[in-house]
């Protein structure tokens, strides 16, 4: 007889929340102290886990990406942005409530994840692993980007004949944790004054046609 399978399901919260502590504290040190500058042992001390507990989590390449993802909109995952419960609600309001809350949305993503983004672009660059996640997390980005676009058309938001492709390309840009570092970071604009930035930069770069 083959040995019947067991599942706790509180067993599996507790293995749920080790690993989302575990996540949380790779996000604080790779913002803080970078990928190289990460150790599964710092990981393991700031999660208040063994360090058997953070290999068990995954490679720390794996971390990092996880970290991004939990950073960026609360869960991991390769799924879609459109798809998470936040940007869904968002995308379900009015057109004149939407943008702005999908600028604030943006804006605090980007606070959150503006020191894992560095970490990742860093990394990448001597890991190939990293290297090919981040061709896929921009992949998605502008895939997510692209349904943005395809959304501000449904409701008419979009003016001019400027190709759509374009015009994902220039909200990538403008929405990008790195974008966000630079006049938060380097210019030392406050979150609420780069949030009013950017809402006005899609308004008028993005769902306006240039002169």
């Amino acid at each position: 007889m083959a040995p019947r399978s067991y599942s706790s399901p509180i067993r599996e919260e507790a293995s749920a929340q080790t690993r989302r502590r575990i996540v949380q504290a790779a996000s604080t040190l790779f913002s803080r102290d970078g990928y190289q500058g990460t150790t599964m042992p710092a990981i393991a001390k700031e999660a208040g886990v063994s360090v058997q507990s953070v290999h068990l989590a995954g490679p720390k390449s794996a971390l990092l990406m996880a970290a991004f993802e939990l950073a960026l909109a609360g869960d991991e995952g390769t799924h879609p942005l459109y798809e998470r419960p936040a940007l869904a609600e968002i995308m379900a309001l009015p057109p004149a409530e939407a943008l702005p809350a999908y600028a604030r949305f943006l804006a605090e993503a980007n606070a959150r994840t503006a020191g894992v983004d560095r970490a990742l672009y860093v990394a990448a660059e001597t890991d190939a692993g990293v290297a090919a996640a981040v061709d896929d997390l921009n992949r998605r980005r502008h895939h997510d980007l692209r349904m943005a676009i395809s959304w501000m058309e449904a409701h008419s938001l979009l003016h001019g004949d400027v190709d759509a492709d374009e015009r994902a390309e220039v909200l990538t840009h403008l929405v990008s944790p790195a974008t966000y570092r630079f006049f938060a970071r380097e210019r030392g604009w406050s979150d609420e004054r780069y949030r009013t930035w950017l809402l006005d930069a899609i308004e008028r770069l993005v769902m306006r046609a240039p002169a």
